[in-house]
């Protein structure tokens, strides 16, 4: 399905321990470009993140925003550290030894010397906390496929109703084409008159100069070229595959052949038309840029 480069996706999840919220802004771009502001904690998953988005989106500027709520931060637990507690309890049995004190220590008294107990704040669960995050992105990735699909299939019909009004004047073109031919011929033939008057008229010089005068407006090839580049283009659209790149490239080669036939030509009606058809078709290379 054709895809617009432009989207949006929002999702919040939580549970007892984290709250996340995820919101995505697309723009067009020629690569997949992605710009994330997260809370530092989240860091650590900024790989993971991005090959995640590279499953849902190919090309476009992304705009990642991520909140996060801890509801365990401020909690902690209480840590023994026994290599302290027996550092401390040698050092007061020595003491005894030395002074010929009363060894009379209690669990009470050696509980409360510094760093024997410890509070530290409950650690991150890494795998938990992903697996939300990863819920939460792919909720809002999925949100965002479904808008650029939806504003895919709306540029997809406009540009098939454009590129069947460009066939209509490259039909124009080539059948005006001929009859510039057959009009020059005649405004000659009646110049050529008026100049000899009742001389007779050189068939052969005639014939000569209309010639070299077809060959000149000849715009056979780039009607072709144009009719090839049209075709092509319906193809790659309803072939519903990620086409942006290579319609750019075909809209600027029918730029190229409009251009072209507009050089060429010496009737202003096909000048007209060319000038028509030369809009229509930087219309459609617009909207094309902002396809996937």
């Amino acid at each position: 399905m054709i895809k617009s480069m432009t989207g949006f996706g929002r999702n919040e999840v939580s549970n007892e321990s984290y709250k996340i919220s995820v919101e995505l802004k697309a723009v067009n771009h020629r690569y997949l470009d992605v710009n994330t502001k997260m809370p530092k904690k989240l860091n650590m998953f900024d790989n993971s993140i991005r090959a995640l988005i590279k499953e849902y989106l190919e090309r476009g500027k992304v705009d990642l925003y991520i909140l996060f709520e801890d509801y365990t931060e401020g909690q902690q637990n209480v840590k023994y550290n026994p290599d302290i507690a027996k550092e401390y309890l040698n050092y007061l049995r020595q003491m005894s030894t030395e002074f010929g004190l009363e060894d009379d220590i209690r669990v009470s008294t050696l509980s409360r010397f510094p760093e024997v107990f410890t509070m530290e704040e409950v650690a991150l669960d890494e795998e938990a906390l992903w697996a939300l995050l990863k819920e939460a992105l792919s909720g809002a990735l999925s949100q965002m496929v479904a808008s650029r699909e939806a504003e895919g299939e709306n540029l997809k019909k406009d540009l098939l109703e454009k590129l069947d009004t460009m066939s209509g004047y490259v039909d124009f073109i080539e059948e005006r084409s001929p009859m510039i031919i057959t009009e020059y011929r005649q405004k000659l033939m009646d110049k050529v008159r008026d100049m000899l008057e009742d001389n007779k008229i050189d068939e052969g010089r005639i014939a000569q100069e209309v010639t070299i005068f077809a060959d000149k407006i000849c715009v056979d090839e780039e009607i072709v070229r144009l009719k090839s580049h049209i075709a092509a283009t319906k193809k790659e659209l309803l072939s519903g595959n990620a086409v942006g790149r290579k319609l750019d490239f075909i809209a600027q080669e029918m730029n190229r052949e409009a251009n072209t036939i507009l050089s060429k030509t010496t009737d202003i009606e096909i000048s007209n038309i060319g000038i028509e058809l030369k809009t229509l078709i930087e219309k459609v290379r617009e909207q094309i840029q902002n396809i996937e």
